[in-house]
């Protein structure tokens, strides 16, 4: 039996949707419906009745639904089983995203290497959606994305790192409190893009001005954006690690808005559901005795 097809038949039940069951096994919707159109041939058993675009489950399609769940899940213990017989013991394989790539693994690497010496530290930085990608196919140990959700994957929380409106130590605002977001929005704003929601909130936070803020440059790197605000070139709302040190220098005020009350960028720790390693279960027991907030380990 093609464990592939079996997935399929898996995941569309997850998802409640053949075109999410897709995306999440990066495949095309068409693959996904002729890789259940296998698994029935093979079973001599029709799984869906469909109605158009809806779809339910059969009554033998619900009666074997258990078996290939537990099949699945049978199947992938045994694979991952075998890779660790081959690993190397002594390796972590760790993605993460750009930020946390930055500001987050200087906190944590120096304290991981202290205390397991002797566990090397393979690193690779990419979007959350090619982390999640390699981590299924069993290339990452662990990832530190944005949010993320699969079927396959533990996420938990790492750090909500709290969004604020920065400037520079000269500027008008520094120091100054009740402002508003019209007066905000006449200066010019150097914006940090982000697919998170929370950047959405943010752009929401104008939307009751009678003409649009003034943003002079749009940035996808946060410390461009950081560095262009201590030139003077405008103000911007950053997530707070990112600015930590020059905070504590001076150089960047923060501003207090009521409005970005809850605001974060939410960086979580992801792993594969049901498996253990070694250097991974070390890396994940460090994280949660860390505090990044103090800054400190």
């Amino acid at each position: 039996m093609n464990i592939e097809n079996m997935e399929a038949f898996v995941y569309v039940i997850h998802f409640n949707s053949f075109h999410k069951a897709a995306d999440a096994l990066f495949v095309s919707q068409p693959s996904i419906s002729a890789r259940i159109q296998s698994l029935e041939r093979e079973l001599d058993a029709k799984l869906f009745e469909r109605e158009g675009r809806h779809f339910r489950l059969t009554g033998k399609g619900e009666q074997f639904l258990p078996y290939a769940r537990q099949i699945l899940q049978s199947y992938k213990k045994g694979k991952q089983q075998l890779r660790q017989m081959n690993a190397a013991s002594d390796e972590l394989r760790l993605g993460c995203t750009v930020s946390a790539s930055t500001y987050i693994l200087p906190e944590l690497l120096p304290a991981f290497s202290r205390k397991y010496r002797e566990v090397s530290v393979k690193l690779e930085t990419a979007s959350s959606e090619a982390i999640l990608e390699r981590l299924l196919a069993r290339e990452l140990d662990v990832g530190l994305v944005r949010n993320i959700s699969h079927p396959d994957v533990d996420a938990v929380r790492l750090y909500e790192d709290p969004i604020r409106l920065f400037v520079n130590a000269g500027h008008p605002f520094a120091g100054q409190s009740g402002l508003t977001i019209e007066e905000i929005g006449r200066q010019p704003l150097v914006f940090f893009q982000c697919g998170s929601l929370d950047w959405m909130k943010i752009h929401r936070l104008f939307e009751t001005l009678d003409r649009p803020p003034s943003i002079a440059m749009q940035m996808d790197n946060l410390e461009t954006a950081k560095k262009l605000v201590l030139k003077g070139m405008g103000i911007s709302f950053l997530p707070e690690l990112c600015a930590r040190q020059e905070m504590q220098e001076g150089r960047l005020i923060p501003i207090d808005l009521p409005a970005l009350s809850g605001l974060s960028l939410r960086t979580e720790i992801v792993t594969l559901k049901g498996e253990s390693a070694g250097p991974r279960d070390r890396f994940l027991e460090l994280c949660r005795e860390v505090d990044l907030r103090a800054g400190h380990i």
